[in-house]
Formats: C-alpha cells, structure tokens, sequence
C-alpha cells in the first residue's frame, strides 16, 4: 500500500468517525456512555474476530503482547472518555475538541519515537487547532464535556503513537482491532451493568445507534486506521483524521440541528485545508537516530517490521535487497 492510498483511507475513516460522533449524542438518549462504549466495542470485536485466524501462523515477536496491552488500555480509556464527553458537550464542539489530538500526537510522537515533525505538518498542527477553538467559541467557553473531550485527546495521542509503533514493529492488524475493541468491552459492560442502564430493552432501542457506531465508526473504521499505520507516520495520520471533526459538525448541522457561527465556518475550513494538505503530502517526519549502545536504528526497525509480511506470504524477507526495499512490505 502506498502512502498516498494509506492517507485516503484514514480520510474515509475519518468520515466514518464523523457520522458516529452523531450517533453516539444520540445513542445516550438510551443508553448511559459506559453502557454504549461497551456494547459498541461488542459488536465491533465480534465482527473482526473470524479475520484474527488468518494471522494465527504469524509468529509473536518480543514485546509483543506488552505492546499489544498498552495499546489496548489506551484505547479503552480514550474512547471511554471520548463517549462521556458528550453527556456536556454539543456534538460540533465534541468533534473539534477531540481533534486536537492533532496536536498532541506529533509533540508525544517527538518525545516517545524520535520523530521531529516537518515544518509543514507542524504548520498543518497549528492551524488545526486555531480551527477548533473558532469553532468551539475559544477557551472561555469551555464546559466540563469540553474538558472532558481534550482529555480524551490527549489519550488518543499517546493511543496514536502506541498503535502506530506497535503495528511497524508487530503488524497482526486483525488481531490489534479485535483484542482492543474486545478488551474495551470487557471494561466498560460491567461497570454499565452495575453503575448504568444495561438492559435488553434499552439495547434494543438504540438499535439503530449501535449498528452505526458497532459496525462502521468501530469495526470498519478502526480497522482501516491500524492497517493504515503501517505505511504513514503517527504525526500525518492524526492531523488526516481529525478530518472527523469537519465530518462531524456536518453531521450535526443535518440530523440534530446544530448550527454554527460564521467563525465556526471558518474554523471548519481551516481545518480541512489543513488535513487536505497533509493527505496530500510525501514527506514524512524525520526520525532521531538511536545513540545508545546496542539500540537498534529506525530504517533496521522498519525492515523488520517487514518480516512477518514476508513470513505470511513464505518468502524470504533478509534476502530482498537494501532496506530501502521495506519502506512497503506489501511489496
């Protein structure tokens, strides 16, 4: 998969997540946000269960389920966060505010993997965050599910760049998604059953909720964005989908009413030019060399993280050439 291909698809991720922040305002009409994240998580992990035994012959590399773990608790806490947020905050606001991960990631990327983001991308995170405060009103205007939104954020900053290290390093995106989306549910249900309103009934009635963000905003589009981080940095997927954000707002404009200030709409663009950008851009941030004795420099972990590529398809990786030759291990 190109990088260009691999952009696209979180852009269409991106709008998947846009038309389920919608959903999941309505969705607490019925259900309480434990209760939702739970049964979403559900149906998302039951669905991409069967796809984990195509990877089963994949051998498990060092590290790999401590990686695996923190990818999961991450997970289970942003999207915990980002489902409670909406009990005080408009879906417009929501979906900006959680955008600022945009910000987030590359500043976590930077301290966690090295990776100095580009001028380009570091004006793109910039921008992206004067959109979402236009649009939310400023800072003065924040509320507790604002807050709550920007704590969810940061979480799926670090979330990000975790998943994003794991899958170069692990691949097995099937079994990511399904062992995080699972792991969500197993924390979540119990605490809706006994803090909540889970019960059959209240199920059934946000029904059509939960198809939405069970099937498309979790299953498809989680999915597409762990295979997608194998082939773009953690820095560039983030500002592409904050793209839900602008997906969002549009969503709300439609179905729930929501309208927005002339500020509001510039801010919307804003944003989009700058994810639009970024999509569109070749260049990748530019990754610090190791400098500690032993330690393994970046170009030799992207190779390796080739291999089980290669041992998937029975054909020897190590023999293929120069690293160069890893950049795509779809290849």
């Amino acid at each position: 998969m190109s990088k260009t291909r691999a952009n696209f698809l979180l852009l269409f991720a991106a709008a998947l997540w846009g038309v389920g922040n919608v959903a999941q305002k309505m969705v607490l009409a019925h259900l309480d946000a434990l209760s939702a994240v739970g049964l979403r998580c559900l149906i998302g992990g039951l669905l991409v269960l069967p796809f984990v035994l195509t990877e089963r012959r994949l051998p498990a590399g060092l590290g790999y389920f401590s990686s695996l773990a923190k990818v999961s608790v991450l997970f289970a806490i942003s999207i915990t966060l980002q489902q409670i947020c909406y009990l005080g905050a408009t879906v417009t606001n929501a979906s900006f505010l959680v955008s600022t991960a945009t910000v987030m990631t590359p500043l976590a990327a930077w301290l966690l993997l090295g990776e100095r983001p580009t001028a380009s991308l570091a004006a793109a995170a910039g921008l992206t965050t004067v959109g979402a405060l236009l649009l939310s009103g400023g800072i003065a205007s924040l509320g507790s599910g604002d807050l709550t939104a920007i704590l969810s954020a940061a979480c799926y900053a670090l979330w990000m760049v975790e998943l994003g290290r794991h899958m170069q390093t692990h691949a097995r995106p099937f079994t990511a998604a399904a062992t995080q989306f699972l792991g969500a549910a197993a924390f979540a249900l119990p605490l809706g059953a006994v803090q909540g309103n889970l019960s059959l009934a209240a199920a059934f009635a946000a029904g059509p909720e939960l198809v939405v963000l069970g099937v498309f905003s979790t299953a498809i589009a989680f999915g597409i964005q762990i295979a997608a981080q194998r082939f773009t940095p953690a820095s560039h997927a983030a500002v592409i989908v904050s793209a839900e954000s602008v997906f969002g707002a549009l969503g709300a404009t439609i179905l729930l009413g929501e309208r927005n200030s002339p500020a509001g709409v510039m801010g919307a663009a804003i944003i989009l030019g700058a994810i639009l950008s970024v999509a569109m851009s070749n260049r990748t941030p530019r990754a610090r060399t190791p400098s500690l004795p032993g330690s393994i420099p970046l170009d030799a972990t992207f190779a390796l993280a080739a291999v089980p590529a290669a041992w998937a398809e029975n054909r020897p990786a190590l023999n293929s050439g120069p690293l160069e030759k890893f950049d795509d291990p779809c290849r």
